[in-house]
């Protein structure tokens, strides 16, 4: 069935891969100290209950980023502690008609709706648990959708 629609968009690749942990600090000391990631930024959100690094991978449009998160408070949701693997993000070349399509299909989004990320680019995500009137879901896996930029997409679309 899904093989035979006509999607009105492309995922173009990996945008990013979160980490969650109680210590971002014990997360830093493999990804950024042993492994040799770049922390590019920091992002902190009272609404997301997050503190997070976003860590990166290779340059330009095949950059991936590695957040590695810690809950502002262990005891409020969202629980970025709970899940080691948090979510994975996918580049979308256009996200208000991939939002549009998938809804139609019967995908969940979890709440908050499109909204900047952290990294500046637009983003949702879908929804780890099904619903009755929404039955597709990652199964137990956040899935965040982000804008791909132009240079995104000329490259890997």
């Amino acid at each position: 069935m899904a093989n035979s629609l006509k999607r009105p968009f492309r995922v173009l690749g990996i945008q990013q891969v979160a980490i969650g942990g109680p210590d971002k600090q014990r997360l830093r000391t493999l990804w950024v100290d042993m492994l040799g990631l770049e922390v590019t930024g920091n992002f902190v959100s009272e609404r997301e209950n997050v503190d997070e690094d976003i860590c990166v991978i290779g340059h330009g449009a095949t950059r991936v980023e590695v957040d590695l998160m810690q809950p502002l408070d262990p005891q409020k949701k969202p629980a970025v502690h709970t899940t080691p693997l948090n979510h994975i993000g996918l580049w979308i070349d256009d996200l208000p008609k991939a939002v549009e399509w998938l809804t139609a299909q019967g995908v969940r989004f979890a709440p908050g709706g499109m909204r900047k990320g952290a990294a500046g680019y637009d983003i949702c995500f879908l929804h780890p648990k099904s619903s009755e009137e929404y039955p597709i879901t990652g199964e137990g896996v956040l899935v965040e959708l982000v804008q791909a930029p132009p240079e995104v997409i000329a490259a890997l679309g």
